[in-house]
């Protein structure tokens, strides 16, 4: 099982990195979206990925699009991590392409109930 962490906090790479550690997932990290582009080009497929939405450079919800446009990262699933809690943003993200959404902060239990929902069992 592989995840690319796309997050600009380098304490929130490390705690997802951790976590996803403990579950036994190989991981990945990016400081935004291009360096996330970056990652796939160099590393390939991905199990999923866990997507910050705010960054700089390019933010989450323009990498979930243009992850979503190329046909090698179709089955990629895309996970919004992120604190944008207002109802038209989960929305946009699903619309984008995002395959689920969860809202900082989270527990590590609660991410692992989000990653069952798509069919990833990890830990």
């Amino acid at each position: 099982m592989k995840a690319l962490i796309i997050d600009d906090s380098s304490s929130m790479r490390m705690l997802l990195g951790k976590i996803m550690e403990e579950l036994g997932v190989e991981t990945v990290k990016a400081e935004h979206g291009e360096d996330a582009l970056a990652a796939l080009e160099k590393e390939g497929t991905f199990d999923f990925a866990l997507v910050d939405w705010q960054m700089p450079v390019m933010d989450g919800i323009t990498f979930v699009r243009t992850a979503r446009s190329r046909p090698e990262q179709a089955g990629m699933m895309l996970i919004m991590v992120t604190s944008v809690n207002q109802i038209e943003s989960v929305v946009e993200a699903l619309e984008a392409g995002a395959n689920e959404y969860i809202m900082k902060p989270f527990t590590k239990e609660a991410l692992v109930e989000k990653l069952a929902l798509l069919g990833i069992n990890v830990g």
